[in-house]
This record gives C-alpha cells, sequence and structure tokens, in this order.
C-alpha cells in the first residue's frame, strides 16, 4: 500500500522560505511522477509542481515560477518542494501525490498524502 507522509511545513513570514518533504513507501515509482497540489481556505485544491521520478523532468504552475524548485532523492524516496519568496496567498495545506501518469488535476492524481499546514504572515 502506498503512503505518502509530507513534513516541513510551518509558519514563515513573507519573503521567507520552506522546504516540504514527502517520504514515499510502498511500491516502485521509477515509472510514476509525483508532485504537489494545495488548497487554501474557501478555495478548491490546485496544482503546484510535478517530477518525473525517473529522469526528472519538472514543470510548475505559473504563479510558483521562479519561486518553488521540485527535487527528488532516488535513494530515500522522497520528494522535496523548495518554497522560496513567500507570500501570504501561498498560505493553504500542502498535499504530496502520486500519478502514473503527468497531471495538473485531482481526477489525475492515484494517491495522496495527508497534507502539511504552510502559514505565510504579512
Amino acid at each position: 500500500q502506498v503512503q505518502l507522509v509530507e513534513s516541513g511545513g510551518g509558519l514563515v513570514q513573507a519573503g521567507g522560505s520552506l522546504r516540504l518533504s514527502c517520504a514515499a513507501s510502498g511500491r516502485t515509482f521509477s515509472n510514476y511522477r509525483m508532485g504537489w497540489f494545495r488548497q487554501a481556505p474557501g478555495k478548491e485544491r490546485e496544482f503546484v509542481a510535478a517530477i518525473r521520478w525517473g529522469g526528472g523532468s519538472t514543470y510548475y504552475a505559473d504563479f510558483v515560477k521562479g519561486r518553488f524548485t521540485i527535487s527528488r532523492d532516488n535513494t530515500k524516496n522522497t520528494v522535496y518542494l523548495q518554497m522560496n519568496s513567500l507570500k501570504p496567498e501561498d498560505t493553504a495545506v500542502y498535499y504530496c501525490v502520486v500519478s502514473r501518469v503527468w497531471f495538473t488535476i485531482e481526477s489525475e492524481v492515484d494517491y495522496w498524502g495527508q497534507g502539511t499546514q504552510v502559514t505565510v504572515s504579512s
């Protein structure tokens, strides 16, 4: 059974940085894509970033380009989201996800983590 365990969320001031981690277990992910969604209060869940486990190609939502970087460590089965220049509007619960295909919408995701809260104060 696939398990995704996020960590690294917290409270940070605007302009600051956080790094989220997602430890994956339960299967081989070499042909999968992993990434992040987020959900702000009162808003729908939205795509943030994704990375292909084998090869490492990436893509991002426009609103995080140049500020967030997704990466992975194959030896640790862990995906990271480095978030810099954080803004109050980045406040949300961030979810780690896994999919067999490239994804930008929830229905394309196969597995979800439990989420980690990121709060950016102004």
